[in-house]
């Protein structure tokens, strides 16, 4: 099994492409719009899904460590969101823009996984016996 910075950086790093690969389209979107085309629906909303996710997916690099989350459910929680992250807006690229609708059913199963990840943030969040990050840091102001 991987160690666990690498979950992180793996969520990280996967929003940080995603957003990259959002622009991309979203550039694409632009030269069509340009050229006098329409962009079409399925397109507009992979965009949106992928931009959006992607955003998430770089809070939960951040979260998970912070809130203690390790070993499996850590996996866990990495392996779901990334699956569900590009999922969703693949099926919809892929079923509606190449036909291929027989995926489209999959919606579900990427989207059950990004529910599954923030229930166990959720849980985690809860059953948390401190605070973290918010008491002091055992570092002395600086004098100005």
């Amino acid at each position: 099994m991987f160690p666990s910075v690498y979950m992180t950086r793996a969520l990280k790093g996967s929003g940080f492409f995603g957003l990259a690969t959002m622009m991309v389209v979203g550039l694409y979107q632009f030269t069509l719009l340009a050229g006098g085309n329409g962009v079409p629906g399925w397109m507009i909303g992979g965009h949106a899904h992928l931009g959006v996710i992607s955003i998430l997916a770089i809070v939960m690099g951040f979260a998970v460590p912070a809130l203690g989350i390790t070993g499996r459910l850590r996996t866990a929680v990495t392996v779901m969101f990334i699956a569900g992250q590009w999922g969703i807006p693949g099926i919809v690229w892929l079923g509606e823009g190449f036909g291929l609708s027989f995926l489209m059913p999959t919606g579900f199963l990427w989207g059950i996984a990004l529910i599954l990840s923030m229930l166990i943030m959720f849980y985690k969040t809860i059953t948390q016996d401190t605070e973290l990050g918010g008491g002091p840091t055992g570092v002395a102001p600086a004098d100005d």
